[in-house]
């Protein structure tokens, strides 16, 4: 029989902080608040590969993270989502937890589990 293990930490990506910004034109008074929303944190999602046949390109004890969230702006212009981190794993990979419990398991081909969700973006005034 064939154990193979592999630890990892996973982070998700912070979200970006939103903007305060008053908008400022020449005969516009008092214009009011256009301060954009930040992006979303990214995810790390792992997902069943038929083609990948055991952990062997994870190192030991690797973190993963996922991409921050961008950064919000004038004129109401929302930040940009982080970018995801996506683990490729092979079919039948059970997922653990620090305190071994199970978490996951990716029985299947194509099947996608979040890991760790990123953090909401900050919001704009």
């Amino acid at each position: 029989m064939f154990h193979d293990r592999a630890k990892l930490t996973v982070i998700a990506g912070r979200g970006g902080d939103g903007a305060i910004h008053f908008r400022r034109e020449k005969y516009v008074p008092k214009g009011g608040p256009d301060g954009g929303d930040g992006g979303d944190g990214g995810d790390v999602v792992l997902v069943a590969d038929s083609r990948r046949r055991d952990l062997s390109g994870f190192r030991p004890n690797q973190k993963v993270r996922a991409g921050r969230g961008g950064r919000g702006g004038g004129r109401l212009s929302h930040g940009a989502r982080g970018e995801d981190a996506v683990l490729r794993v092979p079919v039948g990979t059970q997922v653990r937890d620090a305190s071994e419990g199970l978490v996951a398991d990716l029985a299947h081909p194509g099947i996608r589990v979040v890991a760790a969700r990123g953090g909401a973006g900050g919001r704009g005034n």
